[in-house]
């Protein structure tokens, strides 16, 4: 999937706006019934991200579904944000399931009632969620109130061009930020103007999946505390990853950095940089292997987990894990159409196996991850290993949704260049941050 990991296009203050007006707009929809329908008949509405050969993807497990109950017709409406998912719940309009490609609007759907609780129907049909993740069931539940569930995980790791390290002399991939950055100084060449050639490893945050979210498990750095106010500044890992990004991008150089990366094909082109040959190492999820695939046939890479900070080296094997989340609309009509399609979209092993074939992306059952219908490459398997790692992390939910990575990646964002007092900026991150939850919580 190309990329449902991208942080939601919603401000910290927009974020705490529409918790505020959540509560408002839409219909009250039917209640679920005390006990199991044995019938299941009518039409359901399913509103998803996913346009164009991924949307096919989508439908055929939907056919599958229909074909299970044939009383049953899905009303599936395509290529439908986040935002334009949050307008039509809080409008009232007909959405019974929804598909989000972010994890961060959990705590505000949960917490606004956006999306139904889901713990009284995963209690009533023994739905065994001992299949997920402690990680994974993080990511789909707020303050008790399970409001949506996974529907396949991305996973994040270090892709690197076997031939270039070969040809440098190396045979593994990096284990730490130290061996990552001597490895890339190594494989970075120039022209004979000073200008970059090839980059061994863009460190410049924002670039592709350069992000604060996906660097933090590198260190173990904490994003929130217990009270959902802003851990940044006093978790020593964010410091850290910061002073090693912020010396490395100084060593090859600002504006020679921004010269190279200017020239870079998109990330999701056939001209990705990686894909090219002009970075030999890169951060991504598992998704690139399908575009790899497609658009770079001949390319010989290898994945593995990325780097650590030098002394968090037992957390490797870990890294940043995040997905697509499923819930049920608050003013749906047919809750129980709504569930028996959720419920299948990410508990019935053969959908979700075919949905994780058919995407590329990790699934998030235990029993898809050991199927063998699951097709896997070597490149592939990092990424399900990564997954199942004791130290894979994801960002935590909260009423703000994305805002309180938002208002850290954009300080880090300007850090990079323009430097300044770390633990001051740092300080002002959790002071946007606990002033804007406030707004959500009240007095």
């Amino acid at each position: 999937m190309k990329h449902r990991h991208i942080v939601a296009a919603i401000g910290i203050a927009a974020a705490a706006a529409l918790t505020l007006a959540g509560c408002s707009g839409g219909s009250g929809g039917t209640a679920f019934s005390d006990t199991t329908p044995k019938e299941l008949s009518g039409t359901v509405s399913f509103w998803h991200f996913f346009s164009d050969r991924e949307a096919d993807v989508i439908q055929s497990v939907v056919d599958d579904f229909e074909k299970k109950n044939p009383k049953v017709k899905v009303d599936v409406h395509s290529g439908q944000d986040d935002e334009k998912l949050q307008k039509a719940i809080a409008t009232g309009s007909k959405v019974d399931v929804g598909l989000s490609y972010s994890t961060d609007i959990v705590g505000n759907f949960c917490s606004n009632g956006a999306f139904r609780s889901l713990n009284k129907v995963i209690e009533r049909d023994g739905v065994d969620m001992s299949q997920f993740s402690d990680t994974v069931k993080s990511y789909t539940e707020f303050k008790g109130t399970r409001c949506a569930m996974p529907m396949l995980a991305d996973v994040y790791g270090l892709y690197y061009n076997t031939d270039l390290l070969q040809a440098a002399g190396y045979t593994a991939p990096p284990k730490t930020l130290s061996e990552l950055e001597a490895m890339a100084d190594k494989l970075t060449t120039f022209n004979a103007d000073g200008s970059i050639k090839t980059l061994g490893f863009n460190p410049t945050m924002g670039w592709y999946e350069n992000s604060a979210a996906h660097y933090g498990p590198a260190a173990g750095a904490e994003w929130l505390k217990d009270d959902g106010t802003s851990a940044i500044s006093s978790s020593p890992g964010w410091s850290e990853l910061i002073q090693w990004q912020k010396a490395y991008v100084d060593k090859i150089g600002w504006d020679k950095l921004n010269a190279f990366t200017s020239g870079l094909g998109q990330e999701f082109s056939a001209d990705n940089a990686f894909q090219t040959g002009q970075v030999a190492m890169n951060f991504d999820g598992e998704y690139r292997t399908a575009f790899i695939a497609d658009q770079a046939k001949g390319l010989n890479y290898g994945t593995a987990p990325f780097p650590t900070a030098d002394d968090h080296t037992d957390l490797y094997g870990g890294g940043y894990i995040t997905g697509n989340i499923i819930g049920i609309s608050k003013g749906s009509k047919q809750p129980e159409l709504a569930w028996a399609l959720l419920k299948y979209l990410t508990t019935d092993t053969d959908a979700v196996v075919k949905l994780a074939n058919g995407l590329k992306n990790v699934p998030t059952t235990k029993d898809a991850l050991t199927s063998p219908e699951l097709e896997v490459s070597d490149q592939f398997k990092t990424f399900l290993d990564i997954s199942s790692d004791k130290n894979v992390q994801t960002t935590p939910a909260s009423p703000l949704g994305a805002g309180y990575q938002n208002s850290f990646q954009d300080f880090w964002n300007k850090y990079q260049s323009q430097g300044g007092d770390l633990q001051a900026g740092l300080k002002d991150v959790d002071k946007q941050i606990d002033d804007a939850l406030a707004l959500t919580t009240g007095p």
